[in-house]
C-alpha cells in the first residue's frame, strides 16, 4: 500500500504540468486556428492556411515534437541564438509542436461551423444594415460556438491525453512520472493504472465543464427540453 501510496502522490504532483501543458496548448491552437479561418476567407492567403493544415493534421504529433526539440533546437540560428533559452526547455518545445498541431484541427472544426451558419441570417444582417464588427459579433460568432462546442470539446480532449506524448522529451507530467517510477521499480502494470485513473479524472471533470458550458449556450426550449 506504501508504494500505491507514494506512486499516486508522485502523479497527483505532476497534473499542474500536464494541466499547464494542455490549457497553454488550447489558448495557442485556438488563437492560430481563429487566423486560419480568417485566411482561408481571402483567396491571396488560403493556400497557406490550407497547406498549414494539411501539414499538421497529415505527420504524427510524436515526430512534429521530435522535429521541434532534435530538429530545430540543433539550429546553428535557434542554438546560438535569442530563441535557445526557450528551445532549450522540452516544455516549450512539447507546447510549440501541440500548438501547431491541434491548431490544424480546430481550424477545420470552426471553418465548418462558419459553413453551417445559414446564409439567410448573414443576408438578413445585411439587410439590417449591421456592419461587419457588428455582424461578427452579434451573429456569427454566437452561433459559430454553439456549432462548434462539440466537436471542439472533442478536441479539447484529444489535447488532454496528447500531452502524454511530451514525456517522450524528458517532461515530467504524469506520464513522464510514471515511466520514472517503473524504470525504478518494474511494477509496470500498476504504474500505469494509476496514470490512467488520473488521465480518465481529469477528462471526466473537463467533459462535465463542456457540458455545462454546452447547455448555457443552446436556446432556451433546448435547455428545458
Amino acid at each position: 500500500m506504501d508504494f500505491f501510496a507514494t506512486t499516486a502522490l508522485g502523479l497527483i504532483a505532476a497534473i499542474p504540468v500536464t494541466l499547464l501543458l494542455f490549457v497553454a496548448s488550447a489558448i495557442g491552437a485556438s488563437v492560430i486556428a481563429a487566423v486560419l479561418v480568417a485566411a482561408q476567407q481571402s483567396r491571396a492567403t488560403r493556400p497557406i492556411a490550407q497547406a498549414w493544415i494539411f501539414v499538421f493534421r497529415g505527420t504524427p504529433l510524436l515526430l512534429q515534437i521530435f522535429m521541434v526539440y532534435y530538429g530545430l533546437a540543433a539550429l546553428g540560428p535557434v542554438r546560438h541564438g535569442w530563441l535557445w533559452p526557450a528551445f532549450r526547455e522540452p516544455l516549450f518545445c512539447a507546447w510549440l509542436a501541440m500548438t501547431c498541431c491541434c491548431s490544424a484541427y480546430i481550424a477545420e472544426v470552426l471553418r465548418g461551423a462558419l459553413n453551417a451558419i445559414p446564409t439567410g441570417q448573414i443576408e438578413a444582417a445585411l439587410a439590417c444594415g449591421m456592419n461587419p464588427a457588428v455582424r461578427l459579433r452579434r451573429v456569427i460568432v454566437p452561433q459559430m460556438l454553439r456549432l462548434a462546442l462539440p466537436a471542439y470539446g472533442n478536441e479539447l480532449v484529444m489535447m488532454i491525453k496528447s500531452t502524454s506524448l511530451a514525456s517522450s522529451i524528458t517532461v515530467l507530467d504524469v506520464t513522464g512520472v510514471a515511466s520514472q517510477v517503473i524504470a525504478h521499480s518494474y511494477r509496470t502494470l500498476e504504474v500505469f493504472c494509476l496514470a490512467a485513473g488520473v488521465y480518465l479524472a481529469m477528462t471526466a471533470a473537463l467533459t462535465a465543464l463542456l457540458r455545462r458550458i454546452e447547455r448555457s449556450l443552446a436556446p432556451a426550449g433546448s435547455r428545458r427540453a
